[in-house]
């Protein structure tokens, strides 16, 4: 193996570790508070819906808020849902479905 991809490898390796153990060396140690540990439960759920909302409300780069709109339509009950039995593979397999059912009725 030539020695330059070994040290890019190495160098690779260095960084996509750092950014993991750092703050798990730094929290270990401290005790945070629970007002922190509250915010941080919510960290996820405002992740995936900064990453659902732009399928669902989103189409060629403008918004798309119609009965048209599948995913849109779509989101509704699966929303309710979510709500209703905080079950990730459920939520899943109701979106799955809502989403076939509404393109092959519409």
């Amino acid at each position: 193996m030539d020695h330059k991809v070994l040290l890019i490898l190495i160098g690779m390796a260095v960084v996509t570790y750092i950014p993991r153990f750092l703050p798990l060396a730094l929290f270990s140690r401290l005790e945070i508070p629970d007002i922190v540990i509250r915010w941080l439960n919510y960290v996820p759920v405002a992740i995936l819906a900064a990453l659902l909302a732009p399928g669902v409300m989103m189409e060629e780069s403008e918004l798309f808020i119609s009965f048209d709109n599948p995913f849109l339509l779509a989101a509704v009950p699966t929303f309710l849902t979510a709500i209703k039995t905080k079950n990730m593979m459920l939520t899943v397999f109701t979106g799955m479905i809502f989403v076939i059912g509404i393109r092959n009725i519409f």
